[in-house]
């Protein structure tokens, strides 16, 4: 079902003229932020893969990806990526890239079962990025070191922006504060998992929450994960609690809620992506493409993760719905409920 949040006394700041421009502002600082951050070039990337080879994700694993037949192969089917995390690892191996280095693409995705609304569309637009690690990084402090530098290159792009549009004022917290979705639910342990993320993140500003996919104390994960990219088993031996990824998220002070800008983590290695594909009955995979190349050690250690353009752009220029940023679908009462609203969706 599609939902509608209604900010009151909602008024864009910027109009259409001004979004776009914004938009094409933001969009050329960061990444070039983000590719100096973290010593990324850039490639081209597919909008779609080959069925079949283990290669798309199926993110929370229920998504049903956009099929198509392809004459000229026999009507072999294709599939609309929903995110490229496996793709970028065997582009990695492709293109010989050495530890400290790593790639960074624009990701162009259809996700046809999103439920659609402020924050979601069926249309996915994100920088996804992916580099290689040495096996001595795949740690919990690596990683926060990595979520730290792509924050800077945020509130960096906040600064810009703000200079650039004075009507716009800073809003993103000096740092951003890392907690673990254990810690978390040990805080409210009485909240859905969404609403935990909501009382962290009012209070903090900005908030990473380490460990996406793995079962808590409570015997549910705090937000589900596919087996065989993000490791969310493997144990920090500082805390004692699993999972080297996570997810970054903001205040969003127009909507009242936290807004997730990015899923990132450190990769599966062979024995963490056994572990998980054994966890979750999915065994059947090492016969795939990816899984085999995997196992059989062709592929680097990577950390990686997407970071949502549109998401990024609606925050920094204060809208009230992603439509007010992209070209998409919207159902015709929402539509018409967000004109009455001062919504101008594109």
């Amino acid at each position: 079902m599609s939902y509608l949040i209604k900010p009151a006394n909602y008024k864009p700041l910027l109009d259409m003229k001004q979004t776009e421009l914004g938009i094409k502002q933001i969009k050329d600082f960061f990444q070039q932020n983000l590719s100096s951050e973290l010593r990324l070039r850039r490639v081209t990337a597919p909008l779609f893969v080959l069925k079949g080879m283990g290669i798309n994700d199926d993110l929370n694993g229920v998504e049903r990806p956009v099929t198509f037949p392809i004459k000229d192969l026999a009507d072999q089917q294709a599939e609309v990526v929903h995110s490229l995390a496996k793709w970028k690892r065997v582009t990695l191996a492709d293109y010989h890239i050495e530890p400290g280095y790593g790639i960074y693409t624009d990701m162009n995705a259809i996700r046809a079962d999103e439920e659609l609304g402020n924050l979601h569309s069926l249309y996915v637009d994100q920088w996804d990025w992916e580099r290689v690690i040495t096996p001595e990084q795949r740690t919990v402090e690596f990683l926060k070191s990595i979520v730290t530098r792509i924050y800077a290159a945020m509130r960096r792009t906040e600064f810009m922006i703000c200079e650039a549009y004075p009507q716009i004022t800073p809003f993103l917290a000096h740092d951003i504060h890392f907690i673990h979705a254990q810690d978390l639910l040990d805080m409210y342990p009485d909240k859905t998992p969404k609403e935990r993320e909501n009382l962290i993140t009012e209070r903090l500003g900005s908030v990473f929450i380490i460990g996406i996919g793995g079962k808590l104390s409570d015997g549910k994960p705090h937000d589900l994960r596919a087996p065989d990219y993000d490791d969310y088993t493997t144990i920090d031996p500082k805390t004692g609690l699993p999972g080297l990824n996570g997810d970054l998220l903001v205040w969003n002070e127009v909507l009242g809620r936290a807004i997730e800008l990015s899923s990132m983590g450190i990769r599966v290695d062979k024995a963490a992506m056994l572990k998980q594909l054994e966890l979750t009955g999915k065994e059947e995979r090492t016969k795939l493409y990816f899984h085999k190349r995997l196992l059989e050690g062709s592929l680097p250690l990577s950390i990686g993760g997407g970071i949502g353009q549109s998401r990024l752009c609606m925050l920094y220029l204060k809208k009230a719905h992603i439509g007010e940023i992209q070209a998409s679908i919207w159902p015709e009462d929402m539509r018409k409920e967000c004109a009455d609203w001062g919504m101008q969706l594109i």
